[in-house]
């Protein structure tokens, strides 16, 4: 048998485990202490009334012999592809329900869509960037180059026309930082994928976050988009779907590769290798667009805004830069004292009982940085913010 080797260029341990790893070993040491944790971006929220009750209805329905549901169609059924029609149409962005595929989570599409394309592929991804970009690639084996950024471009990689891509991985708002790109910069990059004939990958998971109306939801908000773009979304961050899990991927009819309509191959791909998401799970994602499931929605996210506020407040008083936390549940700031990630980590832990995740971990061009989460409990995250602005102004 022949193992891939690829799989050898990973990363000896994964920063989530290194993480999980400290905290066990600190609690051991330190039985009584109690820990906050805003490290990890799951959200911590109850599903909306009207999910549940879809749920509920739908578990009844699977119970009868009239309301039973086999096998689904593998790109979703009608009535959910219909449901993000309209909300996207509520923005302005019009897309055809059969540009619309319904998947089991961001995370899968992200590295399942790669299957479409050959390996000798170059792949272009930021610094800082949420590890599954790099590992998916990394294990396929394909050249992987970065857009390194930094506090001085506010995290945001622009297009360098002396580099060369063929895959181009754009999230916005972005996982770690927070940041997130203007109309005028996304359509920079959509211009030089077009020009490079690359694909951009684009990651909504926190669109939903957005406020400021003068950032884009969609990357097909930006002219040109529908031919170079595929943009990959969930119901994790906007629904609280994490342990639910349901996403989509949108595919335009236009995007063209070779000769070959990429939306047509990813259909043949999803009927192929996906038997679809369960009808339970659908019909409690399609509530989440009916007019009580959206008022719900928004009370979470405005708990999780209030969150981020409270946190870049305390920062905002100890004079630490950062960005994030206005239209993103992230906020990424510079270490205090001139630290290192892991070293910030570690005073983090010892001086506040606050558990965040080292920037180092996402890129070499996080060292010196520290991602905060807007998804924990309201009261700890108040005492956290508390704890680590008393602390960091007795540095």
């Amino acid at each position: 048998m022949k193992m891939n080797k690829h799989y050898n260029e990973l990363k000896a341990s994964y920063l989530f485990v290194d993480i999980a790893h400290k905290v066990a070993a600190y609690q051991e040491a330190h039985p009584g202490k109690e820990i906050i944790r805003l490290g990890i971006g799951d959200v911590t929220q109850p599903l909306a009334k009207c999910v549940v009750k879809a749920m509920h209805d739908a578990a009844d329905e699977m119970g009868t012999k009239e309301g039973f549901h086999g096998y689904g169609p593998e790109q979703g059924y009608p009535f959910l592809k219909q449901a993000i029609q309209g909300y996207y149409a509520g923005r302005g962005t019009q897309l055809a329900e059969d540009e619309i595929f319904i998947s089991d989570g961001a995370k899968s599409d992200l590295a399942n869509v790669l299957g479409l394309f050959d390996v000798d592929n170059t792949v272009l991804v930021p610094d800082p960037v949420y590890p599954t970009y790099v590992d998916d690639n990394v294990t396929d084996g394909r050249k992987i180059i970065y857009s390194r950024t930094s506090q001085e471009n506010g995290f945001l990689g622009m297009p360098d026309e002396n580099v060369k891509a063929d895959i181009i991985y754009i999230c916005s708002p972005n996982n770690p930082t927070g940041a997130a790109y203007t109309r005028d910069q996304l359509k920079a990059w959509v211009d030089y994928a077009r020009k490079n004939d690359a694909i951009i990958l684009y990651d909504a998971a926190y669109e939903c976050f957005i406020s400021d109306g003068e950032l884009a939801r969609s990357i097909f908000e930006i002219e040109g988009a529908r031919e170079c773009a595929i943009e990959i979304c969930s119901f994790s961050k906007i629904a609280g779907f994490t342990g639910t899990r349901c996403g989509y991927t949108v595919v335009p009819k236009e995007l063209e590769r070779e000769g070959m309509n990429i939306n047509k191959l990813w259909l043949r791909r999803q009927t192929t290798k996906f038997n679809g998401v369960p009808y339970v799970v659908q019909r409690a994602a399609a509530a989440v667009f009916t007019e009580s499931g959206m008022a719900e929605i928004q009370q979470n996210l405005d708990y999780y805004r209030k969150n981020a506020k409270v946190i870049a407040d305390a920062l905002d008083e100890c004079g630490v830069w950062y960005c994030g936390g206005k239209n993103s549940p992230y906020i990424w700031l510079r270490c205090p004292g001139s630290m290192k990630s892991w070293e910030f980590f570690d005073w983090l832990l010892e001086n506040c009982g606050v558990v965040g995740t080292p920037g180092v971990g996402f890129g070499e061009c996080g060292e010196g940085y520290f991602r905060l989460t807007a998804f924990g409990d309201a009261e700890k995250t108040k005492m956290a913010a508390e704890r680590i602005k008393t602390a960091i102004k007795a540095l």
